[in-house]
């Protein structure tokens, strides 16, 4: 009896200690796995940024003018030859007949819309536009002022700048480099807040690219400014 209650309690003892050690291996790999975690939960998010200048690659330059009279047949006959006239104009200064595309004609009763007691001396107003739409941005932003010459034969024509549209189409060119550059931007960033921090600069997490922007030149609007910037997740070693 003697000796089964000592073997008895030899296997408790025994029991307790495998029971024991099995807690203190759990403990162990809980901890681990907790620090493993916490290691890779550290992470810095930084932004890359890529800028170009370029040059517009094609404009688009409305002309205005338009002719008043009574009589429409006479007034139809006048705007085609004004419309003649300033695609004189634009040959002489290098443009070529494939560059232009002409506009509606717009027909306004002066004495239908009209204020006031005094009618206006002329019933009718034929206007129109002579559209330029070329490849030749160099060509077109010389040419700014000079519809201006036209005035001494008395035509009037108007080549408003705010209707100017410089239009750059090479976008889908730079996008490789200038995504490139702005990730290795990002990096950089993120090594120098890895070293400051005196830890290694892991592999990426997460990463954004943002939307290019392509803005004029306040004072050059044929010259664009592209602009790109990606977000970047690294770990954190």
């Amino acid at each position: 009896m003697q000796r089964k209650n000592k073997t008895r309690m030899k296997n408790n003892v025994m029991a307790g200690a495998l029971i024991a050690l099995g807690l203190c291996l759990a403990g162990l790999f809980i901890s681990l796995g907790i620090n493993k975690y916490a290691s890779k939960d550290r992470a810095v998010t930084v932004k890359g940024l890529s800028t170009r200048d370029v040059e517009a690659d094609y404009a688009v330059w409305p002309l205005s003018y338009g002719w008043n009279g009574n009589d429409l047949p006479w007034l139809y006959t006048r705007l085609e030859q004004v419309t003649e006239r300033v695609k004189q104009h634009l040959l002489s200064l290098g443009f070529e007949e494939g560059d232009f595309r002409q506009g509606t004609i717009e027909v306004s009763n002066n004495w239908e819309s009209y204020y006031g007691d005094h009618r206006p001396e002329f019933k009718y107003t034929l206007s129109t536009q002579l559209i330029v739409s070329t490849h030749k941005v160099k060509l077109v932003v010389a040419s700014q002022g000079k519809e201006a010459e036209l005035l001494k034969e008395g035509l009037i024509v108007k080549g408003n700048s705010w209707a100017l549209d410089y239009q750059f189409n090479g976008l889908s060119e730079l996008k490789p480099s200038m995504i490139e550059e702005a990730t290795r931007n990002a990096r950089a960033v993120a090594q120098k807040f890895a070293d400051d921090a005196q830890c290694s600069l892991g592999s990426i997490r997460r990463a954004s690219q943002g939307q290019f922007s392509i803005e004029p030149d306040e004072y050059q609007p044929w010259v664009k400014h592209v602009r790109v910037v990606t977000t970047v997740d690294y770990f954190l070693d």
